[in-house]
């Protein structure tokens, strides 16, 4: 927030120049219901605070073993009100999946259904321990097993780790899973193949697993060039990382191809599974020929997007990698016990892993995420089969009616490689003068919407990717095709007011460079 001058709270924006301020600036930053208010550490006093605590005793026992604190920490005292409205007002500046249409492609941010909040804030749920005993949380674990049930189902894989805690960690469980099957068999391999469709982490999680990576390229539809990549297949190979359907938001028609010659080279094919939203219930991985594929939670079974803690990222294993993966692992055994169906449900751990094989040890501490298992489950209970299906149909047909609304304004690369799956990928090479992706997306935010993905993938030049996923409404899309088209032709007409855009935001545009090069990553009083 903007901090208060000598004359009062400064101006949350200067008039522009070019008349597109919609009203002066005011004596206090404040416009309307959009209210400025300088940062905590100068509202409070670190001297004060907002509740009465009891005196300290001196002479009672020190109990924190010489980790008392040495000075003084430094944080204010706020009142109630002070600390709810500075909390309240932030929240009002923010933008989220229940307030507007998030096009942000690859990312798949879409509506998570209450009912879903409602079952995963059950009690029985909600306020279980990780250490509890397992015979005191069946239910917990009968989710965790049925819903592996239905992911492997739904992929054609006959193996499932649930431990995994996002996207980026299943990726890692699948190359660990690969890492030791080739060790299993005395054959060190040492490059892992990714194409550059690939998704961002691909390559890094490779790298951290030890392999040197290589990148293959694309050919001009938009897809793995397969000759490319079987005449690079050879002993040093240990598998081949692709994303399907792609980046570029194509299915890899050649999949079954590309995965019959790895195979052939002895490798293993890892498939990143966060666009499975855009197939599920149409096309079953397993039967492409995948080794390892993660499940993202909240990309197809709208669970809340990860946010850096409650994230999940199951992993299906085919028959060859299966034995490999890491533990724990529910185990059912029916007819045992008092869980429903009289059926009872155990962790297998380290001591027993015989009872799966090979393993090459753990992921995490704890066994995944019970927030998110709840969720996903019950997304899955309540679409059932057919509605899943119908998810994924609906992913496309969005994707699609936005390609084709924008094709004739918009450069769309790979429009004529056929139908897109769920997210669409523009560029901006008609834009005139020096007016760029950038332009658009902070003139986006001027007509209320969220930006898409900008400058991802690499391959194409000022990449724009939308992913609309099938929570929205055409009402709702139309609204966006036509603020869109209004900011696509503002570009191409050269319209350098774009290059100041956001005018109508609580923020004008930041310095983005600066603040990536010089971050200032603590608050300093200022003379």
């Amino acid at each position: 927030m903007n901090a208060p001058n000598k004359s009062g709270w400064k101006p949350a924006m200067e008039v522009a120049e070019d008349g597109m301020h919609n009203g002066p600036a005011t004596t206090t930053g404040n416009r309307a219901l959009m209210l400025e208010e300088p940062l905590l550490f100068e509202i409070g006093h670190a001297e004060t605070t907002g509740v009465d605590l009891p005196e300290i005793d001196e002479n009672a026992p020190n109990r924190l073993g010489g980790f008392e604190r040495s000075e003084p920490i430094g944080l204010v005292g706020l009142t109630e009100p002070e600390t709810v409205r500075h909390y309240t007002r932030l929240s009002r500046q923010n933008y989220g999946i229940d307030l507007g249409f998030f096009p942000l492609g690859s990312c798949t941010m879409k509506h998570n259904p209450r009912l879903n909040e409602k079952l995963a804030r059950l009690p029985g749920f909600a306020d279980i321990h990780p250490l509890a005993p397992q015979q005191t949380v069946q239910g917990a674990l009968q989710v965790i097993e049925e819903l592996g049930e239905w992911l492997m189902k739904l992929t054609g894989m006959p193996g499932v780790a649930m431990s995994p805690k996002a996207g980026a960690h299943g990726e890692l469980c699948g190359i660990l899973a690969i890492r030791a099957a080739h060790v299993a068999r005395g054959d060190a391999r040492e490059v892992v193949l990714v194409p550059e469709s690939a998704h961002g982490t691909n390559p890094a999680t490779a790298a951290f697993a030890g392999y040197r990576v290589e990148d293959i390229p694309a050919t001009e539809e938009g897809r793995v060039d397969v000759e490319k990549l079987k005449a690079r297949l050879g002993p040093d190979v240990a598998g081949v990382m692709i994303t399907n359907p792609n980046t570029c938001g194509l299915f890899e028609k050649d999949f079954r191809t590309i995965a019959d010659a790895v195979h052939e080279a002895g490798g293993y094919v890892y498939c990143d599974g966060a666009n499975f939203n855009a197939i599920v219930g149409r096309v079953r991985p397993g039967d492409l020929g995948v080794d390892a594929m993660h499940i993202n939670l909240h990309k197809t079974f709208s669970t809340p997007h990860g946010g850096g803690g409650p994230g999940s990222g199951p992993v299906v294993f085919s028959e060859a990698l299966a034995p490999f993966a890491p533990l724990p692992f529910v185990k059912k055994e029916p007819g045992s016990g008092s869980g429903s169906g009289g059926d009872s449900y155990y962790l297998v751990e380290e001591e027993n892993r015989e009872e799966r094989g090979p393993s090459f040890g753990r992921m995490t501490a704890f066994h995944g995420q019970m927030g998110m298992f709840t969720r996903a489950l019950t997304y899955m209970l309540s679409h059932g089969a057919d509605g899943l299906k119908q998810v994924a149909e609906d992913a496309v047909l969005n994707a699609n009616y936005i390609l084709r609304s924008m094709e004739d304004i918009l450069h769309a690369p790979f429009a004529d490689s056929g139908p897109c799956m769920h997210e669409v990928l523009f560029g901006d090479r008609d834009f005139e003068g020096d007016l760029s992706t950038l332009d658009l997306a902070k003139g986006l935010i001027d007509e209320g919407f969220h930006p898409m993905t900008v400058y991802f993938p690499l391959v194409v030049h000022g990449a724009m990717l939308v992913e609309p996923t099938e929570t929205e409404s055409k009402a709702n899309l139309d609204q966006f095709i036509t603020a869109l088209r209004s900011v696509v032709e503002r570009a191409k007409a050269g319209d350098q007011t774009l290059r100041q855009a956001p005018y109508y935001a609580p923020r004008r545009r930041l310095d983005e460079t600066t603040a990536a090069r010089k971050p200032k990553l603590s608050w300093t009083e200022e003379a």
